[in-house]
């Protein structure tokens, strides 16, 4: 007789993969940064991506979070040897080698944004964290409402995140 309250279990698993999760919401048309859509596992597949998007590149491990899993290659002689650190931590860390390459944004903002949705479709978002403060990219300090956004760019981002939950 109990209903659990949060997110069924096939949600927890797509959001869970950086690369499920990528798939799952294209359909919404969502901003992301350039980069893979599935796992790199052959190096000149890798280095004409990360050519074709320009250095520097982000490997990302596509399970996990924390920061792990995570190199920068800023040039084309750093990319295999980045590629498989990333690899091998990931694999050691969350048990799945997968990793995908993005273009590496310098300085960015990291926002985040809480959604509440019921069972009848019902979506509504939170409104956001700013949580740029980091180290070794993992979260240090988090500030709402985020003292960097216009109204406009919130309520983007904040509709981004609705479609993020619907999908």
């Amino acid at each position: 007789g109990m209903v659990f309250i949060g997110p069924d279990a096939n949600a927890i698993q797509v959001m869970g993969s950086k690369l499920a999760a990528k798939a799952c919401v294209q359909q919404y048309n969502i901003p992301m940064v350039p980069g893979s859509d599935k796992a790199i596992d052959d190096i000149s597949v890798a280095r004409k991506l990360a050519e074709s998007i320009g250095y520097p590149v982000l490997i990302k491990a596509s399970a996990g979070g924390g920061g792990k899993g995570m190199r920068i290659a800023e040039k084309e002689a750093d990319l295999e040897e980045q590629i498989q650190r990333a690899a091998s931590e990931a694999l050691s860390s969350f048990g799945d080698g997968a990793v995908f390459i993005e273009k590496y944004v310098r300085a960015p903002r990291h926002i985040e944004v809480q959604v509440l949705a019921d069972h009848y479709g019902n979506t509504v978002h939170l409104f956001e964290r700013e949580c740029s403060i980091q180290r070794r990219h993992q979260k240090v300090v988090e500030e709402a409402p985020s003292s960097i956004l216009t109204p406009e760019l919130r309520d983007k981002i904040g509709a981004a995140a609705v479609l993020v939950a619907k999908s």
